[in-house]
This record gives structure tokens, C-alpha cells and sequence, in this order.
């Protein structure tokens, strides 16, 4: 059996910020892996992605934020029956340790990588074509050939005061997606939408299709309604026309 394509579409601001962060530190954690020359070059640069992304000032207050709600939550729904007690203790203690590691972190989110003159030079120079070729940052080409236990060392330092950020972000969205139950439906002449109810705000949509479906889904909504349109793909990989078949594809509502 083929394994399913997973889209997902955040439904609020706080969620599309944490699904770009969580992308980026992916990315960057396959790139840091490897020890060639380009899949270095590549680690460096989403590391510099990763530090923009990070750099808002209330991006710690809005984790925070999203922590202390799961924990009320869960608190409220702790004594309804069929509740597993450890699992739901457990789930709690991680929370709680996640939102004091946060609290202690006494730096903005990213600085070090931000404030890093060596990243910066890099920085700068990526901005242009080609702007960071061996000519251009010489210093840069010499650490690109230094052992990969200096590469990793540099890594750790920079991503030092990330991680506990990345480590909320990445349990926060494990909640989320693991909250809901997931539906098999069709799209009929491949559209389909949905009424939500505004008093449980959807925090992320997740749709899964068939490979052998040759398409994939427009999705857009707010807290009242979504919408899905699928859009056909041609042999050569690039969209084509809406799609006015019926698809079937699996949905997740993640309220939690």
C-alpha cells in the first residue's frame, strides 16, 4: 500500500509561525547530518532562515501563550471518562517542564546566531548570486573544509538558545495534530467545504490523499468555514486545472 501525501494548512497566525519554524530546524537537522561541502553550505543558510524566523520579540511570550493554553486544556479535561491518567500525566509534565525551560532561557530566541559576525558576513553575500563563492569569504571556504566535529561544535553553539524554543514549538504541534480524529470523505467534482463552529477554533487543517490521485488541494478558511479544491497535476509535474472528478482523501480538524 502506497504511503499518503500529508498537506496541512494552518488556520491562525501563531500556528502558520510555528509550522515555517518547525520546517526550517527539519531542514536544517538533514543538512547538519552530512558533512559535504554543499549540504553545508545548505545547513548554514537555513540556519540564517531559521534566525529570522525567530527573531520577532514577542515570539517567546506567544509560545508561552500556547503552552499555558494546551495546560488549561488538559486540566479541563482530565477528569472526563475514558482519560488515560498516566498518559494525560505525563503529557502535563512535559508541558510544564517545556514552559520553565522557556522561562529560564534569559536571551532572545536566535541571538547567537543573529549576533554572529562570521554568520553575518555569510549573510550578506548570499544576497547576492553566487555572493558567496570561495574568493568572496575565504574564511568561510576554510571552515566549510574543517573536521565535522568543529562543524557540529559551531552548530550547537548557535542553535543554543533555539532548541528550547524548537523542542515547545515541536510538542505543541504534536498535541495539535495528534487531537483529532480523522475522517475519510470525497470531494465531489473535487471541491468540498465545510461550516466550522467559531467557538472551537480550528487550529490546523491536515489532508491526506493517494498518490495515484494526481493532485493536490488548494486549501483556505477561517474560523467559520474552509474550503478544499484539488487541483490536477500533468505528467511532468506541474498544475494543470482544477480537478472535476470526485477525489476521496482523509481530513483532521485539529481543535485541541
Amino acid at each position: 500500500m502506497s504511503v499518503l501525501m500529508t498537506f496541512e494548512q494552518p488556520l491562525n497566525e501563531r500556528i502558520r509561525t510555528f509550522l515555517r519554524i518547525e520546517h526550517l530546524h527539519d531542514q536544517l537537522q538533514r543538512f547538519m547530518q552530512q558533512s559535504e561541502g554543499a549540504a553545508l553550505r545548505m545547513a548554514v543558510i537555513t540556519l540564517l532562515d531559521l534566525s529570522v524566523a525567530t527573531a520577532r520579540s514577542d515570539l517567546k511570550n506567544e509560545i508561552i501563550k500556547e503552552l499555558d493554553r494546551l495546560l488549561f486544556t488538559i486540566n479541563r479535561i482530565a477528569k472526563q471518562p475514558g482519560v488515560n491518567p498516566a498518559a494525560l500525566e505525563q503529557v502535563l509534565t512535559n508541558l510544564h517542564q517545556t514552559v520553565e525551560m522557556l522561562r529560564q532561557l534569559n536571551c532572545p530566541i536566535g541571538q547567537n546566531a543573529r549576533e554572529d559576525e562570521f554568520l553575518k558576513a555569510i549573510g550578506q553575500r548570499s544576497s547576492l548570486p553566487g555572493g558567496a563563492c570561495r574568493f568572496d569569504l575565504p574564511h568561510y571556504h576554510y571552515w566549510l573544509l574543517q573536521p565535522t566535529d568543529l562543524h557540529r561544535a559551531w552548530f550547537a553553539h548557535w542553535l543554543a538558545d533555539l532548541e528550547p524554543a524548537i523542542t515547545a514549538i515541536q510538542l505543541i504541534l504534536s498535541l495539535i495534530r495528534n487531537s483529532a480524529e480523522t475522517r475519510t470523505l470525497t470531494a465531489h467534482e473535487g471541491f468540498f467545504q465545510e461550516a466550522l463552529n467559531p467557538e472551537l477554533p480550528v487550529q490546523l487543517l491536515r489532508v491526506w490523499l493517494a498518490p495515484a490521485t494526481n493532485c493536490y488541494p488548494e486549501i483556505s478558511g477561517h474560523k467559520n468555514r474552509y474550503s478544499i479544491r484539488f487541483i490536477n497535476v500533468a505528467l511532468d509535474g506541474r498544475a494543470t486545472t482544477a480537478c472535476h472528478e470526485d477525489v476521496p482523501f482523509n481530513l483532521a480538524c485539529c481543535v485541541f
